[in-house]
């Protein structure tokens, strides 16, 4: 049997026991039994049906061949639309490699997603340089990681994507079956989304996508670096087109936004940071997790309908990440105030100062550090925070100014951070020899680890960490009996 047939006889093995834990993982929830149906009667289905019927001419992928080099003739013209796919805009695409379904939607720049134009895109760009700058681009392109003739960003040469797949996960058994891809170009932001009617659809839709890609040097996602690039390199790998089909520098919005946002939002997943910081509310969106099944579903019955939602899904999802660049570029420029809001809570002003000040942008990021300093009520995690920073840079009085406001605001609130306490007392000992003040704060920082009492597994943590602080205690009683 083929290599290609091999592949989707696994793919139809792994299905059924890998997906009912998709909702699980995302919702805590799950419905295992009703995916496990639509899975059995309509995915495997429809691959058996597949399998049976496609030519050996037309659907083998024969061991020991590729296609990495060999140019992939497009058919430019998308006129032709299944019936069944004609009254949502969704036209067939045709290829060397074969058939798949696309949909295309053109987006004025004029266009509001939330509190963002796109037309701001050209001003925020260019900062977002930022994210692969100078001495980082050139020392990566010392060890060959990136081409030594570094592109800088323009407005035309970032292409964002986001996956819907079949299930979680980079395993074989993960299949992309709706990618999509945009891009600013002229006058538009452009959304084209691929979707494939069954597995033998793939390699047209990747070719497709892998005659796209020169054009572009950067890559926007969310979560794609560990997530959809992965997976679609992946599926170029078992489609034959091989490892290195294209290096962009990626920009990966999900690291930035849990810098900036971990403690002061619900979650850090997009659908929370766009309704939160970006003004975009969706209105009966379908949660990503559902979206396999909502292919399931089609594969089973043929009828589209159901996967109207999964387009819209992903459309949002597009929007929203064109809507995140333009954000973070503002902030890299030094437009807070004016194009972005200032953060209002202690905890996100200190982050986003943070955040600036490792990005390289430290006249932005000073008016907000300066802001946390006059603030006059914050959890002590802000006040540590950046007593962190001051520490690092050897600025001592100021560091100990703000540890004594965190070990106070956690001793007023019965909180249990003693992380000031600690370093306060290590302060005492080791650089001004103060041995009775450096006891003074061990002892507070084990009245605070012990003001909750202990019970099960979940406090092994704390109770090292108590152990810790009595012997520092015990040691610097000792030390004060000299």
């Amino acid at each position: 049997m083929s290599a290609f047939r091999d592949r989707f006889n696994r793919l139809r093995g792994n299905t059924a026991a890998a997906e009912p834990s998709i909702a699980d993982k995302e919702n805590g929830t799950t419905n295992a039994a009703s995916e496990a149906v639509v899975e059995e009667n309509g995915y495997v289905e429809a691959q058996e049906k597949f399998v049976q019927n496609c030519s050996e001419e037309q659907c083998e992928v024969e061991e020991g061949t590729t296609v990495e080099d060999a140019p992939i003739e497009q058919d430019e013209s998308e006129s032709e639309s299944p019936p069944e796919w004609a009254p949502y805009d969704v036209r067939l695409v045709r290829n060397e490699m074969g058939e798949f379904l696309a949909k295309e939607i053109r987006y004025p720049l004029d266009y509001h997603h939330g509190h963002h134009a796109f037309a701001e895109w050209g001003n925020a760009v260019n900062a977002l340089t930022a994210f692969h700058g100078d001495e980082q681009v050139m020392g990566a392109a010392a060890k060959g990681a990136v081409p030594s003739t570094f592109v800088p960003l323009r407005p035309d040469n970032v292409l964002f994507l986001d996956l819907e797949t079949t299930g979680l996960g980079a395993g074989t058994g993960n299949v992309p079956f709706m990618l999509g891809i945009a891009y600013f170009e002229g006058d538009h932001y452009i959304v084209r989304q691929s979707i494939i009617r069954h597995p033998a659809e793939e390699r047209a839709m990747l070719a497709d996508l892998k005659a796209r890609l020169p054009k572009y040097h950067y890559l926007v996602t969310y979560n794609g670096r560990t997530f959809d690039w992965p997976l679609i390199q992946s599926r170029f790998i078992m489609n034959g087109f091989g490892s290195k089909v294209w290096e962009p520098l990626h920009l990966d919005f999900l690291h930035p936004s849990r810098s900036i946002w971990r403690n002061t939002l619900v979650s850090c997943k997009l659908s929370y940071v766009e309704e939160e910081r970006l003004g975009v509310f969706r209105e009966d969106d379908l949660p990503g997790s559902e979206a396999p099944g909502r292919y399931f579903a089609y594969l089973a019955d043929g009828d589209p309908k159901p996967l109207l939602d999964v387009f819209r899904h992903n459309e949002i999802d597009m929007l929203s990440l064109a809507a995140l660049a333009i954000r973070f570029g503002h902030l890299l420029a030094g437009r807070i105030g004016t194009a972005v809001p200032m953060p209002t809570e202690p905890e996100e002003l200190v982050r986003t100062g943070l955040w600036l000040e490792r990005m390289g942008e430290e006249h932005s990021a000073a008016p907000l550090l300066a802001g946390v300093r006059r603030v006059q009520e914050a959890s002590p995690s802000v006040w540590n925070r950046l007593a962190e920073r001051d520490k690092r840079l050897g600025q001592w009085e100021d560091a100990i100014s703000l540890w004594q406001k965190a070990a106070h605001a956690a001793e007023r609130n019965a909180i249990s951070d003693w992380d000031a306490h600690i370093e306060l007392s290590m302060y005492y000992e080791h650089k001004t020899k103060d041995i009775p003040q450096a006891l003074t704060y061990a002892r507070s920082a084990l009245e605070l680890a012990l003001e909750q009492p202990l019970s099960g597994r979940a406090d092994s943590k704390r109770r090292k960490e108590i152990d810790a602080l009595r012997h520092r205690l015990d040691r610097l009683m000792r030390k004060a009996e000299k």
